[in-house]
């Protein structure tokens, strides 16, 4: 296997209510994404890792290295309007030796070595990995009424990142012309036709985006947890 990763980091924070971008805040006094980079250099140092920022978050970053002596090899590209079209870039860059990707939100920085190994051993054996977790709590279903109706949690999962495919499949998937029902990129995949893989996530792989997540993040890395 040869592996690459598209860290996507286009965030504004607003949810988060900070005049910083979510992915440069500190955790444990280094910025989020330096820690989710670090994450998948110290599953496989010689990967090709590639991040995906807004053109005039650039600047500011090469910043922060230089601030936090941060010299991990990365390759950083401009992102687009959207989500799908950040990905897209990032696939761009993709080097054409390169049979796996990840792709993985840049403020999951607690994303476990073993979900990494499981998502491009996955992939390279059906052409993708996306990992899930159960849901805990009930559910139900608004409809446009206002009603509601029960539904199976233990028929829903909640999806996570890194999302894992073979390179060919997934540029060939992010050919197609954007659309409002690509929600991940799984999605985009998934509309080629081809069966999406599903693998074991992990509750502690959060994504912060809010206060709150944010503070159990200090507390995952105050009580070495991960």
């Amino acid at each position: 296997m040869i592996r690459a990763a598209i860290i996507v980091a286009g965030g504004s924070g607003s949810r988060m209510g900070a005049p910083l971008a979510k992915q440069f805040i500190p955790l444990g006094g280094v910025p989020i994404l330096m820690h989710t980079l670090r994450a998948f250099h110290a599953f496989d140092a010689s990967m090709q890792l590639i991040l995906v920022l807004p053109e005039k978050d650039k600047e500011f970053w090469e910043d922060l290295c230089r601030q936090h002596q941060f010299r991990l090899p990365h390759q950083v590209v401009a992102g687009g309007q959207s989500r799908f079209q950040s990905v897209r870039n990032g696939l761009a860059s993709v080097r054409e030796e390169r049979t796996l990707v990840a792709i993985h939100d840049g403020v999951r920085p607690f994303v476990a070595q073993e979900v990494i190994r499981q998502s491009f051993e996955e992939a390279d054996r059906s052409g993708s990995a996306i990992p899930v977790v159960p849901l805990k709590d009930s559910l139900r279903k608004v409809e446009a009424d206002g009603q509601s109706v029960f539904q199976d949690r233990q028929a829903f999962r909640l999806v996570q990142t890194p999302q894992t495919f073979q390179v060919a499949r997934i540029k060939k998937a992010f050919l197609v012309a954007e659309s409002a029902a690509f929600t991940d990129d799984a999605t985009v995949y998934e509309h080629q036709g081809w069966q999406v893989n599903l693998i074991s996530g992990d509750p502690n792989n959060i994504k912060i985006t809010t206060p709150e997540d944010l503070r159990y993040a200090e507390f995952l890395i105050g009580s070495r947890i991960v």
